[in-house]
């Protein structure tokens, strides 16, 4: 159950993440691939952008891991970049193709 609650909140504090680019959270847009928790609470992520030439290709990883170390029970982050597979459009949710209009 607890880890069923710090799960649900790693994914709030992801949906608090945008790409400045995009009017959608990196959650919705698909862009993480693998979320793992121990029992530790250390967070383990494995993520992607839009496109590897993404101007804010360093910054995101920092801004990934300052949303969900802040919070409760997480005691450390881990954010692994990766782009296999590339990410595509048919990876974003329906809430994020209504914010863009890909319908």
């Amino acid at each position: 159950m607890e880890n069923e609650r710090l799960t649900n909140d790693v994914v709030k504090a992801l949906k608090t993440v945008h790409d400045p680019e995009i009017p959608a959270d990196i959650y919705e847009l698909g862009l993480i691939y693998r979320i793992d928790i121990s029992d530790e609470g250390v967070v383990e992520i494995d993520m992607t952008l839009t496109a590897p030439g993404c101007p804010v290709a360093g910054e995101m990883p920092i801004w990934v891991k300052n949303a969900v170390s802040a919070v409760p029970g997480v005691s450390d982050v881990k954010v692994n970049m990766v782009f296999s597979p590339p990410w595509d459009q048919s990876r974003m949710s329906d809430e994020a193709r209504v914010a863009l209009d890909m319908w």
